[in-house]
Formats: structure tokens, C-alpha cells, sequence
């Protein structure tokens, strides 16, 4: 009866979070197409012959028109962006400029990495503000407490590229025990390409000193990316703490018994975590906006890496694509949060209430 009972518990909640998970998908359908056309317009006003520029200056304007022609930059825009739009239904984002190659093929060429850099950007931010904050709500006032919070309104003031100049200066630069460029040295045997993300993938395949290499080119950037969230973050789950652990419930927990760190980590630190992920979302958004600064600086060949030449050298397909996929991921992420908070508190999908 009991395991009956929580089955039919387990898919009304399920059931629950899917209807409430309709809409938000049809808004974020909705919110793409929206980008798309905008980045799409803003791409062709700007100023600059992207063919031109792309084949040199020195090219005959009869190869322009040609060129032109074949990619459909002659025709009316609005036309350009329904042909366009048709083939990115179909995984087609047009051809790059530059690369000569198609925008989706770079695109999965360079995106491991920045998927990579985030994954562990999210590990060293999220990691430590949960331990962070929970001990200094647990000793709240005190002198632990005190400086933890000073790290968490210090660390919220830093933008990210001066945290990555500062930890090239000390640990490339003077201390010389982490590299600062690339992903992995030359002189390491690459792993099997099977996800593209070099750690990772050599974690697969059993090539540890692949993956200690790897690993130490990845925790300047990911560390630069995770410093200032993570003391925003560090607040947020000390503050969530401080407010359950005054709950009447908390209270009779203690009285019948029941250990603290059960207290802690059941009844305390899982409702706590739930403001916590929606700033995670947030940080998501955050992490993608500097990660067009952390990967030029670390010399990172990533997503960002790539939509930031694509933009210096006016590669206008490129440009929209990176737009594109980058807000179709930022809303994935958001969605994968809103799941995530569903199951952290089940009063959300009792109600229908989102984050």
C-alpha cells in the first residue's frame, strides 16, 4: 500500500510539472523566435560588406556579386530570414564566411569546450557556496560566520576578468603551478574524441595523466567564472538556512530527537537550496555573458571564443547562429531549474507555481 501510494504520489507529481511545463515551453519557442528575427536584422544593418571583408579587399566586385548571389544576400531580408529560418529547422544555420565550413558544424566543434568550462565552473561555484553557507549559518554571528560574509560581498564586487588577470598574475605568472592557455599541452596524448570535452573523455577512456593535465589548464577559467557567483550564491544559502532553521517544525524535530545533522541535511538545507537554484539559473546567464572575456584571456577555444571572432570579422550566419543556440541553451537551463526546484519543494507542483 505504501509503495502504491507513492508511486500515484510520484506521477501526479510528474504529471503536475509537465502541464506546468507546456506553457513555459511555448514561451520559450516563442522567445527564440523573437531572438532569431532580431539577431537576424541586427546582423545585415550592420555596417560593412561581410563578403567583402571575408574574401578581401582586393576582390574583383563581380566575385562579390557572385558570392552574394549563391548565399542569398541579394534578396529582400525578410525572405533571407524565411530561408534561413527553414534551414535551422532543419539544423541548418547557413555557411560561415570565414571557416568556410557550415555554422552548425562549427558550432558542435567548439561547444565542448565552453560546455566543459561551465560544468566545472558550476562544480567550483556551487560546491563551496553550499558548504560556505551552510556552516555560516550554522555558527551565524560569530567570527566564522563574520568572515564568510565578508568573502561573499567582496567576491560579488569582482567582475570576472579582473578575478582571471589576478589569478594569472599570481598562479601563472609568479607561482608558476597552473597553466593559463589552452586546454591541454601538446606533449600529452590526446583521448579518444568522444564528447569533446577533454576531461571528461579521458576519464572514459582511463587516460589520467590526459585528465590531470586537462584538469589543471580548466581550473584557472572555471574558477574565474565561479568566483564572483559563487559568493552571491554563498548569501543566498546562508540566508535560506537562517530562515528554516527558525521553523516550528525544525523545533519539534530537535525535541523528538532526531540528530542534527539530519535536521541539517533533510529539513533544513533541502528547502534551503530552493531560492539557491533559481540563482543558479540566473548564474547560468551570468556564466554565459562572461564567458566571451574568460575564454579570449585564457586563450580557450570555445563556443564564446568562436562568436567573439565571428562578430570582429562581421561573419553574419555565424553571428546568428551563436546567438541563437546560446539563448536555446540558457532556456534549456532554465527549465532543467524549474525541474529540479519541482522535486527540491513538491508544493510547487501542488500549485502550479513556478520559480
Amino acid at each position: 500500500m505504501v509503495k502504491g501510494s507513492r508511486a500515484r504520489s510520484t506521477l501526479t507529481r510528474a504529471l503536475l510539472t509537465m502541464k506546468k511545463l507546456l506553457p513555459r515551453l511555448g514561451a520559450t519557442i516563442l522567445s527564440l523566435l523573437g531572438l532569431s528575427v532580431l539577431s537576424f536584422i541586427i546582423a545585415r544593418v550592420l555596417p560593412g560588406d561581410p563578403i567583402r571583408a571575408a574574401l578581401g579587399p582586393n576582390t574583383p566586385q563581380w566575385v562579390i556579386d557572385q558570392v552574394s548571389k549563391q548565399m542569398g544576400f541579394d534578396k529582400p531580408i525578410l525572405l533571407q530570414y524565411f530561408y534561413w529560418l527553414g534551414g535551422a529547422l532543419q539544423g541548418n544555420l547557413g555557411m560561415s564566411l570565414f571557416t568556410r565550413r557550415a555554422v552548425m558544424t562549427d558550432i558542435l566543434k567548439f561547444f565542448p569546450a565552453t560546455l566543459e568550462l561551465i560544468i566545472w565552473s558550476t562544480i567550483f561555484q556551487v560546491i563551496p557556496a553550499i558548504f560556505l553557507g551552510v556552516i555560516a549559518g550554522r555558527y551565524a554571528n560569530t567570527l566564522i560566520d563574520n568572515l564568510i560574509r565578508v568573502f561573499s560581498y567582496v567576491g560579488a564586487a569582482f567582475p570576472c576578468f579582473v578575478v582571471s588577470i589576478v589569478e594569472i598574475l599570481i598562479f601563472g605568472q609568479w607561482l608558476h603551478i597552473l597553466p593559463y592557455s589552452g586546454r591541454i599541452d601538446s606533449s600529452v596524448t590526446m583521448p579518444p574524441n568522444i564528447t569533446g570535452m577533454i576531461t571528461f573523455d579521458a576519464l572514459l577512456t582511463g587516460n589520467i595523466p590526459a585528465f590531470v593535465n586537462a584538469f589543471l589548464h580548466i581550473i584557472l577559467p572555471a574558477s574565474a567564472l565561479a568566483f564572483t557567483l559563487a559568493a552571491v550564491l554563498t548569501r543566498i544559502v546562508r540566508a535560506g538556512v537562517l530562515e528554516n532553521a527558525n521553523q516550528d517544525y525544525i523545533l519539534s524535530a530537535t525535541s523528538h530527537g532526531i540528530p542534527e545533522r539530519k535536521i541539517m541535511l533533510k529539513y533544513i538545507l533541502k528547502p534551503s537550496l530552493i531560492p539557491a537554484m533559481a540563482v543558479i539559473g540566473l548564474n547560468f546567464g551570468n556564466m554565459l555573458s562572461s564567458l566571451f572575456v574568460t575564454e579570449v584571456i585564457f586563450n580557450w577555444p570555445g563556443f564564446a571564443w568562436y562568436g567573439l571572432n565571428a562578430m570582429l570579422t562581421k561573419d553574419i550566419n555565424a553571428i546568428v547562429g551563436v546567438i541563437v543556440v546560446t539563448g536555446l541553451v540558457y532556456a534549456i537551463c532554465n527549465i532543467v531549474i524549474d525541474v529540479l526546484t519541482d522535486y527540491l519543494d513538491p508544493r510547487i507542483s501542488a500549485t502550479g507555481m513556478g520559480v
